[in-house]
């Protein structure tokens, strides 16, 4: 996919023929080597086997590469960009079987690191249900959680177009700490943060160190992705939350599942429905949502446009089975585009 660069223009305006509206946009001053590094977890998914097996009926399983820092990275691959991944893996087959499938998807792993201890993989089981679906995830001792903010990482940053930070990077010390400090870097260094804050609640001690945490990552991001319960550990007050991402010119991306998503930006406010699909299972969505937005608004500097495409996408992969492996092609989605008789309504406000 070709990608925009844009020298100058930091504001587009709109007309609705009445007044010109603000829209905050997102600068990218020179093309570089990646498109976008993603930092986040990358684990072992299992599926429960025949499809639709409840995981205690199960006959076999069927294997993937997951996590939501995989899934989001494979997302971006697909939708055409040059993407690299900072996790870290355990020194065992899981570990080689992740990186094997990160290689075959393309993705560069020349910045994935090896635990060397007692850290494993991560393990979820998924069952691809419409309904009763439950989801297992193992993380005892996570290797992904022992990042470290190395010399190739600071380099690497400075050759990055994006920085991608999921919010399970964060739930523990010594990777906040780690993550924090390339998020400073990115800021100080043109690379632009998007904050999936992707919280799970039994990741947390309490609430107040989610808040806390995700504060100080916020204060780094240039872009904040959630939902409602997501954003209200920002902020107890959804509409003082816009307000002050507003206020220091950053972007806040709004999920409301299967109400779409509302972007708010500058002045301006963009809501965006959903394409209908027949349901398969409802996990995957947020991740192929947000790496193909990024890679459209990247290649068109046009919120609508990504925010479109970040829906098609969502609605293709809850419809196919597993998550990594059913990130779509640009081709996919403009297929599930051009087929739909009603489109999803998209209009700024």
């Amino acid at each position: 996919m070709k990608e925009l660069w844009t020298l100058s223009i930091d504001l587009l305006f709109l007309d609705n023929g009445l007044m010109s509206e603000q829209i905050q946009n997102i600068i990218y001053q020179k093309p570089r080597k990646w498109s976008a590094l993603v930092v986040g977890r990358a684990g072992l998914d299992l599926y429960p086997q025949p499809s639709g097996s409840k995981t205690k009926l199960a006959e076999s399983f069927a294997s993937d590469v997951g996590g939501s820092g995989g899934n989001i990275a494979i997302a971006m691959k697909r939708s055409g960009g040059n993407i690299g991944l900072i996790s870290a893996l355990s020194d065992d087959p899981v570990g080689s079987f992740v990186k094997n499938r990160l290689i075959a998807e393309g993705i560069d792993i020349h910045l994935l690191q090896t635990t060397r201890g007692n850290e494993r993989t991560s393990l979820a089981i998924a069952e691809e249900r419409p309904t009763d679906c439950e989801v297992v995830i193992y993380r005892n001792n996570p290797a992904d959680l022992q990042i470290v903010f190395d010399k190739n990482v600071e380099l690497a940053i400075l050759n990055s177009s994006n920085l991608v930070v999921t919010g399970t990077s964060l739930i523990d010390e010594h990777s906040r700490k780690q993550v924090l400090k390339m998020m400073s870097h990115a800021t100080k260094n043109d690379c632009k943060v998007w904050l999936d804050l992707d919280y799970r609640h039994w990741n947390w001690p309490d609430e107040g160190a989610t808040r806390s945490a995700y504060q100080k990552a916020e204060k780094l991001s240039d872009v904040i992705v959630g939902n409602e319960e997501e954003f209200k550990i920002l902020n107890d007050d959804l509409n003082i939350q816009v307000k002050e991402c507003i206020s220091k010119n950053k972007i806040m991306i709004l999920k409301k599942g299967e109400n779409g998503c509302t972007l708010f930006s500058g002045n301006c406010t963009l809501k965006t429905g959903i394409y209908k699909s027949k349901i398969m299972k409802p996990y995957g969505s947020g991740d192929a949502f947000l790496g193909n937005l990024i890679m459209n608004y990247m290649a068109f500097g046009d919120w609508k446009k990504a925010a479109e495409a970040g829906s098609a996408a969502a609605a293709i992969v809850v419809s196919k089975k597993g998550c990594a492996s059913a990130m779509p092609s640009n081709k996919e989605i403009k297929s599930l585009q051009d087929s739909t008789s009603i489109q999803p309504k998209t209009e700024w406000s």
